[in-house]
């Protein structure tokens, strides 16, 4: 604990270092703030804003025209650009720092912003509806992240991307809507590279000589008052953070991630995480209901407390109240392995991130609401926009109201929610995000039902889905938590930035059960106690710190991470209290029993801290324009104890990754990561027990088809985890555990999604999992690990007419297969393979979504896990409508 207090000075001095920053940038922020607005007033999008669509509505006023603009008068078509061919044959790489998309009269202007636009070598080129440029001796260097891409910025053009080819050559991606856009190319001495794009005229019509550059225009309010929605990114999600803790494309990451974003979670109208998850193969966990999100990832069992990221922050609330809230959720993002170099202790298996919803730069204003089957009822709101003329000040507010039943009798779940964020950015290079959630759930806890008479045969008969074993005139669970945090970015020069997050989140929650029983010797005779918890209370701390930037030796460049982040959380549990109550006949059900008399409490109060504080570094290394290298590593110090007693730990947690890219478009790829888990107590002789280890190593490649927009994983793992407890085999040490246990997960995965052609998307995944005891004193080597199905396959996909008279109507349609899976192990139960089938039915004009979805069409009995004791039966048919109105 000493070293460990010794540490946390290093932590608090590292926020005291981003304080001092704060306090020395905000003066110049403000110089910075005043002299943007002495600026021309174009309406633009800039690459901080990540999440922009339309520009700005400006009056008549503001409308300027071309032959007064000093700025147009300044922008030269490469085609007279004397000093462009005279320098193109220069090598020097120039730093694209901002991405723009204006409207003009004729569609769209896209401005990469550098001082030197007349040093870069432009090649274009027409790819189906796609117009491709090359650009050489560029690079980003944009606050927001590794690539800029915006969906439909006006009608006609689909996505506009820009993204790094190699360290030397960016690639722009404008996509129409029918047909390839009409691009004519600009240099300004003000502005940087000017491309603009025309949507009136079809590829045949690509004009060859230079043409007056379209004015930029302004739509009046009298004329056309529109407001945009949130740009829809389809099934495809190309970077993420939580690989790297950067903003990088996938395809150069050696792990596995999978992202489902926001397109699919409404197109299946997904009820929790379990929903989600199945779309990657992933199932629930051993014993476990839908009230707790809680999964098997590559063999290994990954829970809401252990396993769960929040924006990429370690979160012990995500997922305990019941399931996670979906209504705020951008996106949820699958790390699958090892992932402890970035994130500290976790399960072998994965990590699984939460990413909100973020503020938008315009106006959006959703109406929601979801009626289905059981008297479930949802109505929610989504509002964003500015707050401010100038856009620095942003916010979003969500927020839902929710009651539904169940197909099991007298449950019930009722619950409140709302998310607001606010984003603050006074200037390019600064960045403020703060947000927050609280939600306030009541409902009847989900009981499961006996294994006899539901999976194994029962001489009295066949026990009904929907039977409630509990006593509902007692049962019932308050469930109320929260968070609230903050996201600092600050670009420090042009090739370094400065990242800070911290999260408090909280709940507490008190809960009546009277379940825990079993069938007597009759097979009918349910014997129930009450159990209470009263209250149970968990907070927890979360703050990170991090640097990134760009330095190059010799010719290689190297992107550097060096951070620091703790953990502090602390659970308290005031008392369990348990009381005897009547059992119950389960063929013939009899409620309203009274509870006998609240004994003393069965276990003291507990008030138990774990602390997790860690230094890791990473390097992305381009060795080549083709290859690259992730090298990084990390050391932790964690705690654990309560006033009785307490362990400390260290662990060093190591990575390293190639990726080798012979096409853009195919990433062959190996790696090695390494994970660690804290376990606490001692053996015979008192020693103190080490964490537990999971190593993997994993080799696959990523491709992407279709001007990327349907792109695929295949990959191959094989997984280890160490250290487990097993019982000691000394006879006079009985009751003690020795740390020799080992498990090992091997198999094959392939993951399929994007969009196969316009309107028609797909989301895809095979799994083969090989998992098994490899060394254990009580179970058997060869032994299945519990809840991992040998194989599981999912595909869903949906196609949405893109126009003519019946254009905005479609439909969906999907199928889950999920193999044989031990219930524990022992594996003396067997959960047997059950495929479903989900389909849907949809309206989408420009503000009026409407969705019809029909899940386990065929209403298919399943178990989606249990034991020998309980089983957890899925979904029956269901019925969902989903109406959402934008304005």
């Amino acid at each position: 604990m000493v070293a460990l207090e010794k540490l946390s000075v290093l932590f608090w001095q590292s926020l005291l270092f981003t304080v001092s920053m704060v306090a020395y940038t905000l003066p110049v922020l403000g110089q910075e703030t005043t002299n943007a607005t002495e600026k021309e007033a174009l309406p633009q999008q800039t690459a901080v804003n990540q999440v922009e669509s339309t520009p700005k509505i400006h009056s008549l006023s503001d409308v300027q025209s071309a032959k007064t603009s000093a700025t147009y008068l300044l922008r030269i078509p490469r085609e007279k650009n004397k000093l462009f061919q005279i320098s193109q044959a220069t090598t020097s790489v120039v730093s694209v720092t901002d991405v723009k998309v204006n409207t003009t009269n004729k569609g769209i202007e896209i401005i990469l912003v550098t001082p030197n636009s007349e040093k870069l070598s432009v090649s274009g080129k027409i790819e189906g509806n796609s117009y491709v440029a090359d650009i050489k001796n560029a690079k980003l260097q944009l606050v927001s992240g590794e690539s800029f891409r915006q969906e439909k910025p006006v009608t006609g053009i689909a996505s506009v991307i820009v993204t790094p080819v190699d360290a030397n050559t960016l690639r722009l991606t404008v996509t129409g809507d029918k047909s390839a856009p009409v691009v004519e190319l600009f240099d300004s001495q003000t502005e940087g590279l000017v491309f603009g794009v025309s949507t009136t005229a079809s590829t045949a019509q690509q004009q060859t000589t230079p043409q007056p550059r379209p004015t930029t225009t302004q739509k009046q309010p009298a004329i056309e008052l529109q407001v945009t929605a949130p740009p829809e990114t389809g099934y495809q999600v190309n970077n993420t953070n939580v690989g790297t803790r950067t903003d990088t494309p996938l395809r150069d990451i050696p792990q596995t991630i999978n992202v489902v974003p926001r397109q699919v979670i409404e197109d299946q109208a997904s009820q929790n995480l379990g929903d989600i998850l199945r779309n990657l193969g992933i199932g629930n966990a051993q014993d476990t209901s839908r009230e707790i999100d809680s999964a098997v990832i590559r063999g290994f069992t990954v829970r809401s407390d252990n396993g769960t990221l929040n924006n990429g922050l370690r979160d012990a609330e995500a997922g305990r109240a019941f399931g996670s809230n979906l209504n705020n959720i951008e996106r949820v993002e699958v790390l699958k392995g090892p992932a402890s170099v970035l994130y500290g202790q976790l399960p072998p298996g994965g990590a699984i991130n939460l990413v909100t919803k973020q503020p938008l730069s315009d106006p959006y204003y959703s109406l929601g609401f979801k009626i289905g089957s059981y008297s479930e009822y949802e109505p929610s709101l989504d509002f964003s926009g500015p707050l401010t003329a100038d856009r620095s000040l942003l916010y979003r507010f969500n927020a839902s109201y929710k009651n539904s039943g169940s197909f099991v009798d007298f449950q019930n779940i009722e619950r409140i929610f709302v998310a607001p964020v606010i984003t603050w950015q006074p200037s390019s290079s600064t960045k403020l995000t703060i947000e927050g959630d609280y939600q306030n759930t009541r409902l009847n806890p989900e009981q499961g039902l006996p294994t006899v008479g539901t999976l194994l045969p029962n001489p009295n008969g066949k026990v009904p889905r929907s039977l409630y074993v509990g006593e509902p005139t007692v049962d019932g669970a308050r469930y109320v938590n929260g968070r609230i945090g903050y996201n600092f970015e600050q670009r420090l020069g042009n090739n370094w930035s400065l990242n800070n997050a911290f999260r408090f989140s909280y709940e507490n929650n008190v809960y009546y059960n009277s379940t825990g029983g079993s069938l007597g010797s009759d097979d009918r005779t349910y014997t129930r106690r009450v159990q209470s918890f009263y209250p149970f209370v968990e907070s927890n701390f979360a703050q990170d710190t991090h640097v990134f930037g760009k330095v190059y030796t010799g010719s290689l460049e190297h992107k550097l991470l060096f951070g620091v982040d703790y953990t502090h959380n602390v659970l308290s549990n005031f008392g369990i209290y348990n009381r005897t109550i009547g059992s119950l006949d389960i063929f013939n059900p009899v409620y309203g029993q009274i509870p006998g008399p609240t004994p003393p409490r069965t276990s003291p109060y507990i008030k138990i801290i774990n602390e997790d504080l860690g230094f890791y570094f990473q390097d992305q290394l381009a060795l080549a324009n083709n290859l690259k290298l992730v090298l990084g590593g990390r050391e932790d110090f964690v705690s654990n104890g309560n006033s009785a007693s307490e362990q400390s730990d260290s662990a060093f947690s190591p990575r390293v990754g190639i990726v080798y890219q012979p096409f853009s478009s195919v990433s062959f790829y190996t790696s090695y990561s390494s994970s660690f888990e804290q376990q606490t107590g001692v053996d015979f002789n008192n020693n103190i027990f080490k964490p537990t280890r999971g190593t993997q190593y994993e080799v696959g490649v990523k491709t992407d088809w279709l001007n990327n927009k349907l792109s695929a994983i295949l990959s191959l793992y094989d997984l280890t985890k160490r250290n487990i407890l097993t019982s000691d085999p000394d006879p006079d040490h009985e009751g003690y555990s020795i740390q020799i246990g080992e498990q090992r997960s091997r198999g094959i995965e392939l993951y399929v999604t994007g969009e196969i052609a316009t309107g028609w998307n797909v989301i895809g995944s095979y799994n083969y999992t090989d998992s098994s005891v490899t060394k254990d004193n009580t179970y058997k080597v060869g032994t299945l690990l519990p809840g991992v199905p040998k194989n599981s396959v999912s595909l869903w996909t949906t196609y949405i007419i893109p126009y003519g008279s019946w254009k905005g109507f479609g439909g969906g349609i999907g199928i889950n297969y999920v193999g044989d899976r031990q219930g524990d192990l022992e594996n003396d139960l067997t959960l047997p393979s059950y495929v479903t089938t989900d389909a849907a039915l949809y309206y989408r004009a420009n503000k009026l979504q409407i969705g019809l979805n029909f899940k386990n069409i065929f209403d298919t009995v399943y178990y989606q896990s249990g034991d020998t004791s309980l089983v957890y039966p899925g979904d029956p048919f269901s019925v969902e409508a989903t109406v959402k109105y934008q304005f």
